[in-house]
């Protein structure tokens, strides 16, 4: 066997490509070896509690995101049941670092960013305000303060989760449910469930919640409209509920004193009403009648 005949058996060309491979994994060790131990310092949990500090300072110079490449997803997860331990223990400082760190890391599951806004926006005051005493020795003044402290924490997350998903309703329904139940700001969360409404994945019940804010701002007139509307451009889909969009349609008509022959006709009620009868059609239907009752 010549000398080019054994350069080209297939067992000298697979050997000679895990020899490359092998070269290539010894320089990229001996390459990577400066940054290996304080990466691993950051993945590797050495306590019970990860150390945030370590992993904060390491991801602010970018190791982790370059290092962990294809793992973010992977990391993003372990740490976020990380964060519920934490979020049991009621540990709000690392709580928050955690939320950044984990929305950082892996920015595109929408849960994280909910999730996180919520512990931020519902769960963090109400400890503050049981460490400042209670409900019932804190003062309203010094509640509502933090409601919007820690409200406003939450929008800054949730305004950085619209950059990666603009057009997701859940992101635009959250901030409007914070201005709602936690803030009791009717104004405010009608604009946001409008801003929900409006988007491709909006869910129907975003826009009848706008219509009833409305009606809870006074603004009957305007919730008139706008519902009329809502009832016309939805499908006759069982979910779309127009049935109760109908129902508060007529509520305002009576509350808003619209005269009946100026009230809301259904498109389909529209296009199925019968046409009016000509007058020979209504003399033989008399005369059908009369005939009817001699007879009986």
């Amino acid at each position: 066997m010549t000398a080019s005949t054994c350069l080209k058996h297939p067992l000298f060309l697979r050997a000679r490509s895990v020899s490359i491979v092998l070269f290539v994994m010894v320089v990229l060790g001996v390459v990577t070896r400066p940054i290996e131990a304080p990466a691993w310092q950051v993945v590797k949990a050495r306590q019970p509690e990860m150390n945030l500090q370590a992993i904060e300072g390491a991801l602010g110079q970018g190791l982790i995101v370059g290092v962990l490449g294809g793992f973010r997803a992977v990391m993003a997860d372990f740490l976020w049941i990380r964060t519920n331990t934490i979020w049991e223990r009621r540990d709000r400082v690392k709580l928050d670092a955690m939320v950044r760190l984990v929305t950082t890391l892996d920015p595109r599951p929408e849960f994280f960013w909910i999730n996180g806004a919520r512990m931020i926006a519902y769960d963090v005051p109400n400890w503050r305000i049981q460490e400042e005493g209670g409900y019932t020795d804190v003062p309203e003044s010094r509640q509502q303060a933090l409601d919007h402290e820690q409200a406003e924490q939450a929008f800054a997350m949730l305004a950085t989760a619209r950059e990666f998903h603009p057009n997701k309703a859940k992101l635009y329904l959250e901030t409007g449910q914070i201005y709602l139940n936690r803030l009791k700001d009717t104004a405010n969360a009608a604009k946001w469930f409008l801003l929900a409404s409006q988007q491709p994945d909006a869910p129907y019940f975003a826009a009848r919640i706008y219509g009833e804010l409305l009606r809870r701002e006074g603004k009957n007139a305007e919730a008139y409209d706008f519902l009329k509307q809502l009832h016309n451009d939805l499908p006759d889909d069982p979910y779309a509920q127009k049935p109760i969009i109908l129902d508060r349609i007529r509520e305002l008509e009576q509350e808003l004193k619209i005269p009946v022959w100026q009230r809301f006709q259904p498109k389909d009620a529209v296009q199925h009403q019968p046409t009016e009868a000509s007058l020979e059609q209504k003399v033989r239907t008399l005369e059908q009648a009369h005939s009817h009752d001699h007879t009986h």
